[in-house]
């Protein structure tokens, strides 16, 4: 049975979706340097939960809606709310900023 302190918890966990396509060096320098960013922030605040985050990354050229919105932008990551943290590198400061809310 799970622990509802450590459901509530993982429910609050951020949520990212890098926005990505096929042969793109920028893209996966993004979701590196995300990881990477991740783990240390798991480390700094000792949230152990960061260290397994999931990123959602969707292919920006299977939706024509995407395409027309983010085409020019890639990568582009997101917050779970749909706020663009970032595009093309990822802005370190934004998105430990987005992280201190989830503490």
């Amino acid at each position: 049975m799970t622990d509802p302190a450590r459901l509530s918890f993982q429910q609050a966990l951020p949520k990212f979706s890098l926005l990505s396509r096929s042969y793109c060096h920028l893209c996966d320098d993004m979701f590196i340097a995300l990881r990477e960013l991740l783990e240390g922030y798991a480390q700094e605040t000792r949230l152990d939960a960061l260290r397994d985050l999931r990123i959602d990354v969707v292919d920006v050229d299977a939706d024509p809606q995407l395409v027309a919105q983010y085409d020019e932008l890639v990568p582009v990551l997101l917050s779970a709310e749909g706020q663009v943290l970032c595009h093309y590198f990822l802005d370190t400061p934004k998105v430990r900023e987005y992280l201190s809310a989830f503490r």
